[in-house]
């Protein structure tokens, strides 16, 4: 019998109490001077600077660990005059604006100025703070948020609907030899996620390498048709479950890691497919907002918004494939990005695009440098074999434990 089997069964062999986050937490909201709508404005943020400290926002955070080397940075007289909404001390994020169920246990030891939708929890100390992040990114808890979301512009979750999560609450001896357990589970897949972060590192040196030629350059836009996305308005008017409707590609139906597009959640209307941007297999498409310059190749037939950009008719001097990782690139995307900050807002239109010069290769040549990166491609991404393969499987194993382990019998409380 292992060690946690054995305090249950001395500690709480019938189960044990329930308590509410809002009973076991502090939480901090705009009605204890946490209002940061009115006055964090992203004219406001800065750089890197003397006095700084990094700016959070719910997509900086994933589980336990943080991206503290963002681009967002709070200036010095921005901390001081709103001290409220600084981090120092071990806490619990929840996002609920967008990213519902996005949770994150903030534990560094360097302060954090805290921006966007996010709800802080304060665990009193009577808990163990890991064990309550642990508790409430269990699947369980997950689906009671989801299934409370508000449907708007963004999907919403209220403040009160957090506080009134109910999650189980063991003796503190229980709570302390759980976390144990689960640290341990997410020490190897940090080491292991480590070691893919160095596999990408080298494969993109590698990709570098191999295209970064001397040879003859090309405008893009002489080469192959680019033009930009459009959408039919209001958009919600043309959305429909009809068999005959047409896939409407969305940023959120792309995954960063993926190379292909194979599937929609929403398909518009006929007549909406009139008045967008109509793609086919094998074009790709680059967004042009957000994570812009992200190449995607198309599986299916569907229609575009203006926040994509359409390419076609490149095969007289480029293999898709080969056209792919020269875009995903680090000197291409290092040029797109570059062409996108000229002006007051970053824009990567179809002209910019059109304008950027690509290195000629003979079709013999890109077949071979296709071989090479997509072996490394798939190391680094296939979560079917290699690192990928074994992080998918610890993560599949952490979640199943994770879940076993706070599973409790529910009793009443005294």
């Amino acid at each position: 019998m292992s060690k946690i089997d054995i305090l249950i069964k001395e500690k709480c062999p019938s189960g044990v109490v329930f308590k509410r986050i809002g009973d076991i937490c502090e939480i901090v909201t705009k009605q204890t001077g946490f209002d940061y709508s009115n006055y964090i404005k992203p004219k406001l943020l800065t750089t890197k600077e003397d006095g700084s400290i990094p700016y959070i926002q719910t997509k900086f955070f994933t589980g336990t660990k943080f991206n503290l080397e963002t681009d967002y940075y709070a200036p010095k007289e921005l901390v001081d005059r709103f001290p409220k909404i600084v981090l120092d001390s071990p806490c619990i994020l929840f996002s609920i604006v967008g990213s519902i169920g996005n949770i994150g246990l903030f534990a560094e030891n360097e302060k954090c100025f805290l921006g966007g939708a996010i709800c802080v929890a304060k665990v009193l100390p009577d808990y163990n703070t890991r064990f309550v992040y642990y508790c409430v990114s269990s699947n369980n808890v997950l689906d009671q948020l989801k299934s409370k979301t508000k449907a708007a512009v963004q999907t919403t979750i209220t403040v009160e609907d957090i506080r009134n999560i109910k999650i189980p609450i063991p003796p503190i001896e229980v709570q302390e030899e759980i976390v144990q357990i689960l640290d341990k589970f997410g020490e190897l897949q940090a080491e292991l996620e480590a070691e893919l972060e160095a596999r990408k590192k080298q494969y993109e040196f590698w990709r570098g390498q191999l295209l970064n030629s001397k040879n003859q350059t090309v405008r893009f836009g002489d080469i192959a048709s680019i033009v930009r996305g459009a959408s039919p308005r209001p958009i919600q008017n043309f959305i429909t479950d009809s068999e005959d409707g047409i896939p409407w590609i969305k940023i959120g139906d792309t995954n960063p890691s993926d190379k292909y597009v194979t599937k929609t959640v929403e398909k518009i209307t006929i007549e909406g497919s009139k008045k967008s941007r109509m793609v086919k297999p094998g074009d790709f498409i680059l967004s042009n907002s957000m994570s812009f310059g992200r190449p995607y190749i198309l599986k299916i037939s569907g229609c575009i918004h203006d926040g994509w950009l359409s390419i076609s008719n490149f095969e007289d001097t480029y293999l898709p494939d080969f056209l792919y990782h020269l875009l995903s690139s680090k000197p291409i995307q290092d040029t797109m990005a570059m062409k996108a900050s000229i002006g007051t807002v970053k824009n990567l239109n179809a002209d910019i695009v059109k304008s950027i010069e690509l290195p000629l290769y003979s079709k013999e040549e890109q077949i071979k440098i296709v071989k090479i990166l997509d072996k490394f491609e798939e190391l680094t991404n296939d979560i079917t074999v290699g690192l990928p393969a074994e992080i998918e499987a610890r993560r599949k194993q952490y979640e199943y434990y994770r879940n076993k382990l706070l599973s409790f019998e529910e009793v009443p409380s005294e």
